[in-house]
C-alpha cells in the first residue's frame, strides 16, 4: 500500500533531524567542540527540519520558512540540514509549483548564501561553494524529471478517465440502438403476421359455410403464418437470452431474395400483388438486403390493414450499381390515409413508417410515403449499396 505523503515527508524530516543530532553528539565528544550548546542546537534543528513534513501541503510557505531559518542555522554552523532542507524545498517547488517560483527561490538562496560566504570567507569555502552549486543543480534536474513524470501520469489518468466515460456513453448508445433494432424487428414480425392472420380469419368466417375449400385454405395460411412468426420470435428471444449464443441453432434472417415468398403469402391473404425485380438482388450487403425485405413487408402489411377490399399492390425493386430503389404502391381507397399529409405517418403512432424510415436512414438512404397521384398509397425507399472493394 502506498504511504500517505504526510507520513513520508514526516519520516524525511525526522531523518534530517537525526543526522544533525548525530553530528551534534559526535562533535560533543571532541575535546574542542565547534557546535553551540544543546539548548541552542536542538531547537534550531527542530525549526529547520520540521517544516519539511508539510512541504507538499504548503510548498511556498515551507520553502521560505526554510530559507529564513537556514540563514541562522548555517551561520551557527549547526550541521548539514540547512543545505539539505533548502535543496528539498527547491525540488518541491519545481515539482509541485512551477519553474518561475522555483527560479525566484533559487535566486534568493544564491543571494543569502553569497552574503554568508562573503562575510565568513575562507580558502576552504571554494569546496563548500562547489558542493552547494552541485546540490542545487541536482535538486533542480531531479525536480524537472519527477515533475515531467508526474505531469505525464496526470495526463494519462485524465485520458483513461475520459476513455472510461466515452466507453460508458458508447455502451449506453449501443444498448439504445439495439433496443430500437429489436423493437423494429418485433414490430415487423408481429404486425405482418397478425395482419395476415386477421384478414384470413375474417375471410374464413365468411366462407366457412358457403365455400369450405376457401375457408380451409385461409386456415392453412393462418397456421403457416403463425408458425413463421413464432420461429422469428424464438430467434429474437434466443438472441436476448443467450450472451454468447454458442451452440444455439440459428434461423436465417430473411433477405431481399425472399421477396417472392413474402409476396406469395400476401396473395394468399387476399391481396393480389405484382412483383417486379429489375436486376439481381444477390450479393447485397446483409443489412441492406434485410432492410429491403422489411420495407416491402411493412408496406404490404399496411396495404392489408388499410387499403380495403379489392385493392391491388405493385412491388418493384430496382438494383442499380450503387443504389437499390423500392417502390410499393396500392390502388386502395385508404380514406383515413388520404387525409394524412405525405410527411406524416399514416397510422396512429406511426411505428411502421418510423421503422421503415429508420431502416433507410441507418444505411444512408431515404423514404418517401404518401398518397399516390391517381389514388391509393405509395412507398418509395432508396438504399445505397456499399459493396466491399
Amino acid at each position: 500500500m502506498r504511504a500517505h505523503p504526510v507520513v513520508g515527508d514526516s519520516l524525511l524530516a525526522a531523518l534530517l533531524l537525526l543526522v544533525d543530532l548525530l553530528l551534534f553528539v559526535v562533535d560533543s565528544t571532541h575535546p574542542h567542540p565547534s557546535m553551540k550548546p544543546w539548548y541552542v542546537t536542538i531547537p534550531v534543528d527542530l525549526v529547520m527540519t520540521l517544516p519539511i513534513a508539510f512541504r507538499r501541503r504548503s510548498p511556498m510557505i515551507v520553502a521560505y520558512v526554510v530559507l529564513v531559518v537556514s540563514i541562522v542555522h548555517s551561520v551557527l554552523q549547526l550541521g548539514i540540514s540547512s543545505l539539505t532542507a533548502s535543496a528539498i524545498a527547491l525540488y518541491t517547488l519545481v515539482v509541485y509549483v512551477n519553474r518561475k517560483q522555483a527560479a525566484w527561490y533559487l535566486v534568493a538562496q544564491v543571494i543569502t548564501g553569497g552574503i554568508q560566504l562573503g562575510l565568513t570567507w575562507q580558502s576552504s569555502n571554494w569546496i563548500i561553494t562547489i558542493l552547494i552549486v552541485l546540490t542545487f543543480a541536482f535538486s533542480w534536474v531531479l525536480g524537472e524529471f519527477v515533475g515531467a513524470r508526474r505531469a505525464y501520469q496526470t495526463e494519462l489518468e485524465a485520458r483513461l478517465h475520459l476513455l472510461e466515460t466515452e466507453r460508458d456513453h458508447a455502451s449506453r448508445i449501443a444498448v439504445v440502438q439495439e433496443r430500437g433494432r429489436i423493437a423494429r424487428e418485433l414490430h415487423d414480425v408481429v404486425a405482418h403476421a397478425v395482419s395476415v392472420i386477421v384478414v384470413q380469419a375474417d375471410g374464413a368466417s365468411y366462407a366457412v359455410r358457403s365455400n369450405p375449400d376457401l375457408a380451409e385454405r385461409a386456415v392453412q395460411t393462418i397456421s403457416a403464418t403463425g408458425r413463421e412468426a413464432l420461429a422469428e420470435l424464438r430467434r429474437l428471444l434466443d438472441v436476448l437470452r443467450n450472451e454468447d449464443g454458442d451452440g444455439v441453432p440459428r434461423i436465417p434472417q430473411p433477405d431481399a431474395e425472399s421477396l417472392a415468398e413474402l409476396v406469395e403469402r400476401v396473395r394468399q391473404a387476399g391481396v393480389p400483388v405484382r412483383l417486379e425485380i429489375d436486376g439481381t438482388l444477390s450479393g447485397l450487403p446483409t443489412g441492406v438486403s434485410l432492410g429491403v425485405y422489411r420495407i416491402v413487408q411493412e408496406s404490404l402489411t399496411n396495404t392489408l390493414k388499410h387499403a380495403g377490399q379489392g385493392a391491388r399492390a405493385d412491388v418493384r425493386v430496382v438494383r442499380g450499381e450503387n443504389l437499390v430503389e423500392v417502390f410499393v404502391t396500392d390502388d386502395g381507397a385508404g380514406k383515413a390515409r388520404a387525409l394524412v399529409p405525405a410527411a406524416e405517418p399514416p397510422l396512429p403512432g406511426g411505428n411502421g413508417v418510423i421503422g421503415m424510415r429508420e431502416r433507410a436512414n441507418v444505411y444512408g438512404g431515404s423514404l418517401e410515403v404518401g398518397p399516390a397521384p391517381g389514388g391509393g398509397w405509395q412507398v418509395h425507399a432508396t438504399l445505397p449499396v456499399r459493396l466491399a472493394p
